[in-house]
């Protein structure tokens, strides 16, 4: 078990902090109220697996993600395919099962729809509103110290010191 704010293993202790209960390491408890101390105590077999396991975590590439997004011209897009099959707004909102007023603000570029309503305007209108980005893994960056094991709430905010 390893801290939650900064990601060390080592004594832990049960904090209460900001209204939250976590898991932290000595140095980091000080930023919370301590309720009291974890005991833990793993086997040697354990420890060597985990040991292990985290150098296989820390070596493993890293594969890239991909995401999808709204294309920033879905508003014209929309408005241009339905007035190219002649069709008035009324009656593709009834077609597609949503509101006149959504269709109006998708159209004047108000609002942007979620993946699902895109999907199926794609799919009836014949055009395509999602892309898909492929994010390569981050190499080190400099200044930065490496970082292993999974993300903790220490890696997400910067700690202010009183």
């Amino acid at each position: 078990m390893n801290c939650d704010l900064c990601g060390k293993p080592g004594q832990l202790f049960k904090v209460e902090l900001e209204g939250s209960r976590i898991v932290a390491c000595e140095s980091c408890a000080k930023y919370g109220k301590v309720i009291h101390e974890i005991k833990q105590e793993l086997p040697k077999s354990t420890k060597a697996a985990k040991a292990k396991e985290q150098e296989m975590v820390r070596s493993a590439p890293k594969a890239p993600e991909t995401i999808q997004i709204i294309v920033k011209e879905y508003a014209s897009k929309i408005k241009n395919a339905r007035e190219k099959r002649g069709i008035k707004q009324e009656d593709f909102a009834k077609l597609v099962n949503i509101k006149d007023s959504l269709l109006l603000h998708l159209e004047s570029g108000k609002m942007e729809p979620n993946m699902e309503l895109a999907k199926k305007l794609e799919k009836v209108l014949g055009i395509k509103l999602i892309d898909e980005i492929v994010l390569e893994p981050e190499e080190k960056k400099e200044g930065l110290k490496p970082h292993s094991g999974p993300m903790t709430l220490g890696d997400l905010i910067n700690i202010k010191k009183r």
